[in-house]
């Protein structure tokens, strides 16, 4: 009885298609070039507790540094990157994940021939 209560009080799924999401955008955390963003969560209804991002950051491009207040992880669909993290520096590449951490100074750029393609996700604010 229990678990029918807990599974009736979740809200349905949310189905969401990327093309109706999808925008170009300078690049957060001091605009350093262009991208196409897809704002996957922002179509599902609230609440919710994590965000769930797909970027593309053009030839050049980069998110800024800047301090986060959540665990963060960045996954490379395709491209070259360079990752950092409170200093430290990291090459990206297509499969790789960084995960960063709370409190950290972070940023990615993308490095390569062919603009990065990225998967973000962190938990939403309260």
């Amino acid at each position: 009885m229990l678990a029918a209560l807990l599974l009736a009080a979740a809200p349905p799924m949310a189905i969401i298609d990327e093309r109706d999401v999808m925008r170009r955008e300078a690049v957060p955390h001091g605009a350093i070039g262009m991208s196409t963003a897809w704002r996957i969560s922002d179509a599902a209804p609230q609440p919710r507790r994590m965000e769930f991002r797909r970027r593309t950051l053009d030839v050049g491009a980069a998110i800024g540094l800047h301090i986060i207040a959540h665990d963060e992880v960045y996954y490379v669909l395709s491209g070259d990157g360079e990752v950092e993290s409170d200093g430290q520096k990291a090459a990206l590449k297509p499969g790789m994940t960084a995960y960063l951490y709370d409190g950290a100074n972070v940023g990615i750029r993308q490095t390569g021939k062919e603009p990065l393609a990225l998967i973000i996700a962190y938990p939403a604010k309260p």
